[in-house]
């Protein structure tokens, strides 16, 4: 039975949207990045930008140590009272979110660890995208582009403890892990698109 969902998973920097997209195109389905906020937000008649800071959100022990690291104690704010509250509803709604799409079938789906929400699901492929530090950096730019790795793979490793509770993301969390530091956006694809009609 060929796999009917795709979830990809990736680095910044690592080509994993345009794989994704790559592959949706071959296979003929849905593509959804942004459309998981956006459809989340819908059902909730809320503003898209409210869901994505859920997702951007660091703990709040990270944010506790930041905030302490760059301005001392004075640079510390605590939270909204309901700030808990709001955040995991809206974690329960962009999960939901996922695995509605999911349901529908024939689509791919980059981003939003939905490796993680659609595990166990029959007619998954689960993928990794991703790709070493230096390629990653020198793809986003030779004076920002280690800063940035190394903020969004601490954003990642966050985001995955607080919506999963994952410590340490895995190899063995996928069915497929492509690195793009030799291979290009088109073959990565074709890589997925084949394992994707084996499982």
């Amino acid at each position: 039975m060929a796999a009917r969902v795709i979830s990809i998973s990736r680095t910044r920097g690592s080509l994993g949207e345009e794989v994704g997209r790559l592959v949706a195109e071959r296979l003929g389905f849905r593509y959804l990045d942004e459309e998981i906020v956006s459809a989340a937000a819908a059902r909730e008649n809320v503003d898209p930008e409210l869901v994505a800071d859920v997702e951007r959100r660091r703990s709040f022990v990270e944010r506790v140590l930041g905030a302490l690291a760059v301005g001392g104690a004075d640079a510390y704010a605590p939270p909204a009272p309901d700030e808990t509250v709001d955040t995991e509803h809206y974690r329960t709604l962009i999960r939901a979110t996922i695995e509605e799409a999911a349901g529908q079938g024939d689509v791919v789906i980059v981003a939003h660890a939905a490796s993680y929400a659609l595990a166990g699901s029959k007619g998954l492929l689960r993928v990794l995208v991703t790709a070493s530090p230096d390629v990653r950096g020198g793809r986003l730019g030779a004076e920002e582009g280690p800063k940035t790795v190394r903020r969004s793979d601490s954003g990642r490793a966050d985001y995955l403890k607080r919506f999963y509770g994952i410590d340490a993301e895995l190899p063995t969390h996928y069915d497929l892990v492509v690195n793009t530091d030799s291979l290009s956006a088109q073959h990565a694809a074709a890589i997925v698109a084949g394992a994707a009609a084996e499982i």
